[in-house]
């Protein structure tokens, strides 16, 4: 059994327990309960990688008008655009929003220099993803993610229910026990369309000017801003 804290708002909780020893370590059962609790105001931010693929296929089974929202910053790669039109033809219930940033690439450029993601990556993410999230958590109580402990020292004390002083909201991850493997062993299994990147050495995938492959098996998010000790875009620190 893993204790999880059931926040009734973003101050106050009470503990309730969900047991982890089943076929999905949890996370369809953390998913059950956060839809029956928070039911229409829970969101979820996807990336549309491997475990956001698998996240979506489990949220559809809870719920599958569920509202999905992917940080659309104009910078992504086509092969991940390509893939959210394949999820939404899979799952022709779900709503799937794209939030942009309120300034065009363009305007971002005439504001702060060409390149921004290379001079100052931190205030790019700013811009283009964190802002645009915060705009879409201010009525949500809570949201959804796929971070899970195994990515990156950064992640690893993530819990199934987070409070999220960032955002003043509650964030849910219900696939913090997975592993590498057993997300592509679900996603096999279940034979969902995913990201072709992943096939080539890009097991963590965000926006094309700031992601690299990696192999470092230690760090699945070794190639996200490579060469600026920069690991996270600010959404889950």
């Amino acid at each position: 059994m893993s204790n999880l804290l059931e926040y009734t708002d973003f101050e106050a909780f009470t503990p309730v327990d969900f047991s982890i020893d089943n076929d999905t370590k949890g996370a369809l059962e953390v998913l059950e309960w956060a839809y029956a609790h928070y039911g229409d105001e829970l969101v979820y931010a996807c990336s549309f990688g491997i475990e956001g693929i698998v996240l979506i296929d489990l949220i559809a089974k809870v719920n599958e008008r569920a509202r999905i929202v992917f940080l659309d910053t104009d910078l992504h790669f086509k092969e991940t655009y390509e893939l959210i039109e394949q999820v939404k033809q899979r799952y022709p219930l779900l709503q799937i929003e794209m939030k942009k940033p309120e300034l065009t690439l363009e305007e971002q450029a005439e504001q702060y220099g060409d390149a921004l993601w290379e001079r100052e990556p931190n205030k790019c993410c700013e811009i283009r993803k964190v802002i645009p999230l915060n705009e879409v958590l201010s009525g949500p109580a809570a949201w959804l993610s796929g971070l899970r402990r195994e990515q990156s020292e950064t992640r690893k004390n993530t819990q199934f229910i987070n409070k999220d002083n960032k955002f003043k909201s509650i964030k849910i991850c219900p696939l913090i026990h997975w592993t590498w493997k057993d997300v592509w062993r679900y996603a096999h299994k279940n034979g969902l369309p995913y990201n072709i990147l992943h096939d080539k050495g890009y097991p963590s995938i965000g926006c094309e000017k700031c992601t690299k492959p990696a192999f470092n098996e230690a760090d699945l998010r070794a190639g996200r801003w490579t060469g600026t000790g920069k690991t996270e875009c600010g959404l889950h620190l």
